[in-house]
């Protein structure tokens, strides 16, 4: 089916490459994506802003002239003034997010995860699949079985079965299935990925991957798996680097990111910055030397870098290259393998409303925090326990709900995962690193993160309401605010 059907004689214009207009016979229209084999009732040109699900409880109708109201079962009310939208001559409800609507509602996470779980529901398939494996070859046996299948019927219902276990209901096995798979899968022992850090359990792409010679099937199948989770709305047992989730929402990598990963490579390039390199005597070209299979190689970071010298004037260009070249050395192909796997089944589109923490949330689940062990095991720096901006502080967080709760501790550790041992365990980039609040900055300043230490620098705040909303505001603002 060719793109761009029904053309421009609705207004619209015409539709994007892959894309089909169709009608049911009771003359309600979809709209055929085909590149990623998806129906859904919005039209892919309108903005964002229309596409978006109304709040809960609100409808959309109709008056006999063709007129749009909406009825807000809620309060028993209708208005012309969509919800979604803010109210016409300013005021309205804040400021507007970039879809279009509020900024509040589109930070929430449970309004962009609803609007997924919509866009997984709209293109489920009738029928089941049937996977059937082994206890202790869930890893090969599954495979085998998953890549033998079309991507489409991987959105049917699953319908797992352990062998010897036979007769169970839907669902608990395959909740159980992800889990263990992706512990297997995601394993360092398997060489496809490894520990982003000595001391950061969270996972990335191994450079070395290709001592398997199949690696790159063995990619596409665990993008494929990752992807089945999100769709079924099921959770993982090991969580990735945030570079690695940037990375699949096709963000941009800063120096920044690479603290977490490799702190001897960022300190070197924040070196580089601070210092002036021509005074120094540095001899620094725009090549890198990396070590293969014991073996050093040279790469050129532009076309004749090798004989390119780096100097005050280029040098952020110089930390540019090395941070783009750091994160994609030796996993291209890897990663483009994974990313395959993965749109099969949920185009990359759909989580183009996420950030990295979110995306994170969504794979690994949300654990119920103790705010008491939390308590129990924080250490603080210049402030002490009896502080009235920590009393404050421990006030807010058992206030929040669990899913603020998680969101602070994703911003100040890097993770939403508590390692086995609890709050008793945390570990930094040095080794055991306990949660750490430490005062530092004016009272206008907003909180920071240094997630390799799991330190949250927290202003002398003036009143509990100036500490509350400030920390909501820092946990919530996405694109890594405010952390280092």
């Amino acid at each position: 089916g060719g793109g761009g059907g029904g053309g421009g004689e609705d207004g619209y214009g015409v539709l994007p490459d892959g894309w089909e207009k169709r009608m049911l016979p009771n003359s309600r229209v979809y709209f055929v994506n085909h590149k990623s084999k998806t129906t859904q009732w919005e039209d892919p040109r309108l903005s964002m802003a229309d596409q978006i699900p109304l709040p809960l409880g609100w409808e959309m109708r109709y008056t006999e002239q063709g007129t749009k109201y909406f009825v807000d079962h809620n309060t028993r009310t209708t208005t012309f003034q969509d919800p979604r939208k803010p109210a016409e001559g300013g005021g309205g409800t804040g400021t507007l997010g970039k879809y279009g609507v509020p900024q509040s509602y589109e930070r929430s996470f449970k309004w962009k995860y609803g609007h997924f779980r919509h866009l997984c529901h709209s293109n489920a398939l009738p029928q089941h699949i049937k996977v059937v494996v082994s206890r202790d070859t869930i890893f090969e046996e599954s495979f085998t079985q998953i890549m033998r299948f079309q991507p489409q019927d991987l959105r049917r219902r699953l319908y797992i079965v352990f062998k010897g276990e036979e007769g169970l209901d839907y669902g608990g096995p395959a909740r159980e299935w992800f889990f263990n798979l992706s512990h297997q899968m995601l394993n360092p022992m398997y060489c496809l990925f490894e520990y982003a850090g000595d001391h950061n359990y969270t996972l990335q792409v191994n450079p070395a991957s290709g001592v398997n010679p199949e690696h790159l099937t063995y990619f596409k199948f665990v993008g494929r798996i990752i992807a089945m989770a999100l769709y079924h709305g099921k959770f993982i047992d090991n969580s990735f680097s945030m570079p690695f989730y940037k990375r699949m929402l096709g963000k941009k990598l800063t120096t920044q990111d690479l603290e977490n990963v490799d702190p001897e490579y960022y300190n070197s390039l924040i070196w580089i910055r601070e210092n002036n390199i021509e005074e120094c005597g540095l001899e620094m070209y725009f090549a890198a030397n990396y070590e293969t299979l014991g073996e050093v190689k040279t790469h050129e970071l532009c076309e004749g870098g090798e004989d390119l010298l780096v100097t005050e004037e280029n040098k952020e260009e110089y930390i540019e290259k090395m941070t783009q070249w750091r994160f994609q050395r030796g996993v291209e192909d890897q990663t483009k393998a994974f990313l395959d796997g993965f749109s099969e089944i949920v185009p990359l589109q759909w989580l183009q409303f996420f950030d990295e923490r979110e995306l994170e949330l969504m794979l690994c689940g949300m654990q119920e925090l103790d705010v008491d062990e939390w308590e129990k095991y924080t250490i603080y720096r210049n402030y002490t326990r009896n502080s009235k901006q920590i009393q404050w502080f421990w006030q807010a967080v058992r206030e929040f709900d669990n899913e603020k709760r998680v969101r602070l501790l994703q911003f100040v550790t890097g993770t939403c995962r508590l390692p086995v041992g609890g709050f008793a365990e945390l570990i930094g980039s040095n080794g055991p690193q306990k949660f750490c609040i430490e005062k530092v900055g004016k009272d206008t300043w907003l909180p920071r993160s240094h997630t390799c230490f799991n330190r949250l620098d927290l202003p002398p705040y003036k009143s509990y309401e100036q500490l509350k909303e400030k920390m909501l505001y820092a946990v919530e603002e996405t694109e890594g605010f405010g952390q280092e």
